[in-house]
């Protein structure tokens, strides 16, 4: 996922990739710029790497494209280094895969959603913003491809939404659908088991949501 965001948003924007090792993700990140000038030409931004909680330090909306299992481990230093102002995005999803199918963790076992988890870590709760939960990442990592999702955002800051829902306005095929405050953020969260266990039972590739 954060190697689709950065080939499709490089052409706007700086594009900082984050990892626990520096190197790992200076090295992915010059991949991911010479991956974009063979698709794009010449670029309007940069895309860097440093460290997760360098990267946080920069960042104006910061992207956790972290497992849910990771939360707890991952976001008290990446979000405590992050500034005061910056908009913080959870695409993470609570599922598991079982003998019957994908299924939500907060409904197997009580267990939170990732939306809840990542803003107890946050600075500002009011800034976590959740999208991009139902988008194809093959679809999204190869800009040759043409998208035609519609992605729910979740959020309790207007100013907040209203920045990821702009940024996924600039990702051609896709249109952002405000679902509500974040407190309903894991109605978004249950879409990805279910369109995986659609995919799985009815043979479809890479499905999305489109509301019509």
């Amino acid at each position: 996922m954060g190697k689709g965001f950065a080939l499709r948003w490089c052409t706007r924007h700086e594009i900082l990739i984050g990892s626990r090792d520096a190197g790992r993700a200076a090295v992915a990140a010059s991949e991911y710029l010479e991956l974009a000038r063979g698709i794009h030409g010449d670029i309007g931004g940069t895309i860097s790497g440093d460290g997760n909680a360098e990267v946080a330090r920069q960042s104006d909306v910061l992207i956790l494209s972290i497992p849910y299992e990771n939360i707890d481990s991952v976001c008290p230093q990446v979000l405590s280094a992050a500034g005061d102002g910056c908009v913080v995005v959870s695409p993470i999803v609570p599922m598991v895969k079982t003998d019957t199918g994908f299924e939500f963790i907060p409904m197997m076992d009580g267990r939170e959603s990732s939306h809840v988890m990542v803003s107890r870590h946050a600075k500002d709760a009011s800034r976590v913003v959740s999208a991009f939960h139902v988008i194809s990442e093959k679809k999204l990592a190869n800009p040759k491809l043409q998208l035609n999702y519609d992605i729910f955002v979740c959020g309790d800051d207007r100013e907040a939404t209203a920045t990821v829902e702009g940024l996924i306005s600039e990702i051609d095929g896709l249109r952002p659908i405000r679902l509500g405050p974040g407190k309903l953020a894991y109605m978004a969260e249950i879409a990805t088991p279910l369109l995986l266990n659609a995919m799985i039972r009815n043979k479809i590739r890479n499905p999305g949501i489109k509301v019509v």
